[in-house]
């Protein structure tokens, strides 16, 4: 093979912008641009004082970028939404310290899509064996006991495993269009009296005079961005020590100063005055998907959480012709209005050799039985839902 060379790297800024998106070919999922993983290190909402370490990994064939693999250090499992106390839990019985930790994934959101990203001319395979060695080498040499890439980009998933990376099986929710062109003809897909609850529901919205306005593009300034950090760091707040607020205002600042911008998409909930919202969401689109991502409310109005963050977003989806919403993680409620349980997948290594050995033997039925845990509740649902299996 041709000579090439990795490198570690402290910051996303160290790679060129223009080495990136030749490197990507400007396709590529919003959660994983540079823009984005640039915002989350300069705003320092990723940084080591939160207990996250940016240590990318490069491969270089002499001046051309052909690979890079997103990776962080991690003392703490916050900030993933995949809960592997299980794990930890494991490592301490044996006697292993279970942090530092190696994560590949997009901080701080569950969103599907991680991979190693390979130039489209380069053997996918091949780079992705020799950067898995790399990441050996360094958590071997550094004492660090597993390496976890959290939901995985699922025509990537078969490239981990053939590295010899173990996957694991978590739920999450998914909306996905069956072709409805307006939402009153979705509404047509539930029986009659989850129909009747969803329409009761949009209706006392607008029996409290609130309408729902949505903002793009330069819809969207300083003011808007920061009053929605505001309502996200006041519903953050609410959970106290759940409530999960790790975004800094900077983050929320940058955006309306990147590229990224014009994948924004915010639903303001107001009563005639978009500059003085009651409440407003923040969702990220790439005009193929819709994710949600943030919200808040000053005002705590029954049903305006579902209207803001599901039925206003679904139906803006189907007026744009954008075929998959997802809403984020949590919420056995998705699942009344229009949300399919769905399994996400992800891949780990360890190298502790008994460590490695218990998790083999029990994860293919961890995995089982998570795939009959989703069947079981997709079979409640007042809609036909599409199975899912391993």
């Amino acid at each position: 093979m041709k000579s090439i060379n990795l490198i570690w790297h402290n910051s996303i800024n160290e790679i060129d912008k223009k080495d990136w998106f030749y490197l990507t070919n400007n396709q590529i999922n919003p959660f994983f641009d540079w823009n984005w993983l640039n915002s989350l290190e300069k705003s320092e909402s990723i940084s080591v004082l939160y207990g996250w370490k940016p240590n990318h990994l490069s491969i270089w064939d002499q001046s051309r970028l052909i690979g890079f693999a997103p990776l962080y250090i991690k003392n703490h499992s916050y900030g993933e939404f995949i809960f592997d106390h299980g794990f930890a839990r494991l490592a301490h019985q044996l006697n292993l310290k279970y942090y530092p930790k190696l994560i590949g994934m997009s901080p701080l959101s569950p969103i599907e899509g991680y991979k190693f990203l390979i130039a489209i001319d380069e053997n996918e395979s091949e780079l992705t064996q020799i950067i898995m060695r790399h990441i050996d080498e360094f958590a071997i040499k550094n004492n660090i006991l597993s390496c976890n890439f959290l939901y995985v980009d699922q025509n990537w998933k078969k490239y981990g495993e053939e590295a010899n990376c173990f996957s694991w099986v978590n739920r999450q929710s998914l909306w996905s269009s069956t072709g409805e062109k307006t939402f009153e003809e979705y509404l047509g897909r539930f029986n009659a009296n989850q129909r009747r609850n969803i329409k009761r529901e949009i209706k006392s919205i607008q029996n409290n005079n609130i309408e729902i306005s949505i903002l793009t593009g330069n819809d969207i300034d300083l003011e808007i961005i920061n009053q929605m950090h505001n309502l996200y760091e006041s519903h953050c707040r609410k959970w106290g020590q759940w409530g999960s607020k790790y975004l800094t205002s900077k983050f929320f600042n940058l955006l309306v100063n990147e590229p990224i911008k014009n994948n924004i998409i915010l639903f303001n909930a107001n009563r005639g005055n978009v500059k003085n919202p009651i409440a407003m969401s923040l969702c990220i689109t790439d005009w193929k998907m819709l994710w949600g991502r943030y919200w808040g409310s000053n005002e705590e109005i029954k049903n305006l959480h579902f209207n803001l963050c599901y039925y206003k977003p679904i139906s803006w989806a189907i007026e744009n012709g954008i075929t998959k919403f997802d809403p984020g993680a949590g919420g056995s409620h998705k699942l009344r209005r229009g949300f399919s349980a769905i399994p996400r997948f992800s891949l780990h290594r360890w190298y502790d050799k008994t460590m490695e050995s218990i998790l083999q033997d029990c994860l293919p039925r961890v995995n089982n039985l998570t795939i009959e845990e989703i069947n079981a509740s997709n079979n409640e649902v007042p809609f036909k839902a599409i199975k899912s299996k391993l």
